[in-house]
């Protein structure tokens, strides 16, 4: 029997085992064809709450867990990933409309989470502190309890398993709400990928459904804490209601992410990193090139290398031919997308490449002759659009950047010196000088500024640390003290 087979989950959620869920059930399409692949189940408010009570039942006990048995379940689930990869990565093909090559990366960076969180419950975990008092001061971490995490459709196996296994590790059950669109992907892999490994049953669930879902999985009681990765609209929601509740939200939200092009770089090499950064699985990523700033000096040149470039990248269906674009996740989507580029063309814009769709299928689209203040530079896209406007100066550069509401991503192409000058000024999460913007590493802190999010919560021993956990304050003495009442 394969991993995914359908016969274990078609029509079910997964409480502490696979049954019909309270909210029916929702088919599984294939934008690139149209086709359903399947149909999953779908929980309601009342699946919640048993599921919630379930978790902090369950999470008791694994929490005892030794951490030797933890870590060797965490390895064990990412050899499951690597193992089951082209199964996995076919799903993540047909149902989110992935390139072969990305779909491969997202399956094993998936492997690379689970084992950089196998590090987690050896990781130390306490502090000691001086005392005036007859007595040991110390902090321990402890476990947080129950973890609601909320997950998006374009990179959905990755951006649920960025936090599921680093809180499985460190002691804590999970909730896992996967998006709609990419349930088998972003959630049925996973739970059956743990399900293997031998998770505990009640650890973690699985509960698809629609907004209900994520308010009934906020207001939970038992969840104390809520990680979510999707819209920034969506995220204010999520943040104002977890603190009317007085529970941690860790938000990772939208981004307007710029690539800067400095005077004398390589405009070839620039041109190829501005491609990737933009059309990178059709520019649906938090961290896509959303901003294309670059010099006036060489302004025209690398515009009319990033046309050349959108003009024959190969689009289709990914599941069928080798295309470097595959097809946007629904019509909704591209409808957005072919909105905001036909209005900033009526602004003044001019289409240098693309500027067309053909079914779900939207060309890499290079605009030029921007101002600050039209739609397709002040809004996150999240399409295959490239939007580029040229700057005289550096601080001109940097005030560009920095005007934007979000500040998840930056590129900065050229010279080091000037790159480096440059990004002590910039208002952003990442950085990176020579690399394009998409970029995620295990065991690198990931997080944004301002309306890109609350900070740096995922990756890295430290952040997930942070994340996942509660601090506790200990001290201890040999005999009880004696008080003066």
């Amino acid at each position: 029997m394969s991993l995914l087979d359908p016969k274990i989950w078609t029509d079910k959620i997964l409480l502490e085992g696979w049954t019909s869920g309270g909210g029916g059930t929702s088919a599984v399409l294939e934008p690139a064809t149209g086709a359903t692949l399947g149909s999953v189940g779908l929980a309601d408010e009342s699946d919640v709450s048993t599921a919630a009570a379930r978790a902090a039942e369950a999470q008791r006990a694994w929490a005892a867990t030794t951490p030797s048995e933890r870590a060797r379940i965490l390895r064990h689930a990412g050899e499951l990933f690597d193992r089951h990869a082209e199964e996995i990565s076919q799903w993540l093909i047909r149902e989110a409309g992935s390139v072969g090559a990305k779909a491969s990366i997202e399956v094993h960076t998936a492997a690379a989470e689970c084992y950089e969180a196998a590090a987690l419950p050896t990781h130390p975990s306490g502090e000691i502190f001086p005392s005036d008092a007859d007595h040991w001061s110390m902090a321990r971490r402890c476990p947080a309890g129950v973890v609601a995490v909320i997950s998006p459709f374009n990179f959905p196996l990755v951006l649920s398993i960025r936090s599921v296994a680093p809180a499985l590790a460190l002691g804590n059950a999970v909730l896992l709400k996967p998006d709609l669109r990419t349930t088998v992907a972003g959630g049925v892999a996973l739970v059956r990928v743990f399900e293997e490994a031998g998770l505990p049953p009640g650890v973690l669930q699985l509960l698809p459904g629609g907004a209900q879902v994520g308010q009934a999985l906020v207001s939970a009681r038992e969840v104390r804490v809520i990680s979510f990765t999707g819209s920034t609209a969506a995220g204010r929601k999520v943040g104002e209601a977890a603190g009317r509740a007085l529970k941690r939200a860790h938000l990772e939200l939208g981004g307007n992410n710029a690539v800067i092009v400095l005077p004398g770089a390589d405009v070839a090499k620039a041109a190829s990193a501005g491609a990737f950064g933009s059309w990178l699985h059709q520019g649906q990523i938090c961290m896509s090139t959303g901003r294309h700033l670059v010099h006036e000096s060489i302004h025209d040149e690398y515009v009319a290398a990033l046309a050349e470039k959108a003009q024959h990248l190969p689009v289709g269906d990914p599941a069928t031919d080798q295309v470097a674009l595959g097809p946007v996740i629904d019509q909704h989507q591209l409808d957005h997308i072919s909105e905001i580029v036909q209005q900033t063309v009526e602004q003044g814009a001019r289409v240098a490449a693309g500027g067309t769709s053909d079914g779900l299928f939207y060309a890499p689209t290079v605009l030029s002759g921007l101002t600050s203040s039209m739609r397709a530079w002040e809004e996150e896209i999240f399409g295959p659009v490239a939007p580029v406007l040229s700057f005289s100066n550096l601080d001109e550069a940097v005030e560009l950047v920095n005007a934007s509401p979000y500040g998840l991503s930056v590129s900065i192409l050229g010279d080091v010196g000037q790159a480096m000058h440059i990004a002590d000024r910039i208002e952003s999460g990442k950085i990176h000088i020579n690399e394009q913007t998409v970029a995620d590493e295990p065991n690198a802190p990931f997080g944004g500024w301002k309306d890109s999010g609350t900070g740096s919560r995922f990756g890295g021993a430290q952040a997930n640390i942070e994340a996942f956990t509660e601090t506790q304050w200990l001290t201890m003495r040999p005999d009880i003290a004696d008080y003066p009442f």
